[in-house]
């Protein structure tokens, strides 16, 4: 897991890419009039912010989960699976409010691939989903 804070970005001006073990994050700074506050302390920055992490292990970047809320982005990547061919990952995250924003690669324990569309249908339509099983289910 890696946590960036990253204040001051909307959600859609954040790029990740993840290539085996190398983790690049980039955030475009939004407006030309940021810096022009009467401030009489600034305990941080906003604007353009470039980090590169080398992680300890390969990770499956395909499979990155990414949230951005309250200025801070939050990558979780599953540990490579080493059978399967490194596939290397580059996403810019969604807006979900007007300063949060995610990126969905997996979800649940057994890590099964997945969208951020399809996570989003789930999680708004629980219902909907646990009646469609039960209906294939009873079909079949």
């Amino acid at each position: 897991m890696v946590a960036a804070p990253m204040p001051g970005l909307e959600p859609e001006d954040i790029v990740v890419n993840i290539t085996r073990d190398r983790v690049t994050i980039r955030g475009i700074e939004r407006g030309p009039g940021q810096y022009r506050r009467d401030l009489l302390r600034e305990e941080w920055t906003t604007g353009p912010y470039y980090r590169e992490v080398t992680l300890p292990q390969p990770v499956d970047g395909s499979l990155t989960n990414a949230t951005y809320g309250n200025g801070v982005l939050v990558l979780v990547m599953p540990k490579r699976d080493h059978r399967k061919p490194t596939i290397p990952a580059e996403f810019q995250l969604q807006a979900i409010e007007s300063i949060r924003g995610e990126r969905i690669g997996h979800s649940g324990s057994a890590i099964r691939p997945t969208t951020t569309e399809e996570h989003r249908r789930r999680k708004h339509n629980p219902t909907h989903q646990h009646h469609t099983a039960m209906n294939t289910t009873t079909h079949s």
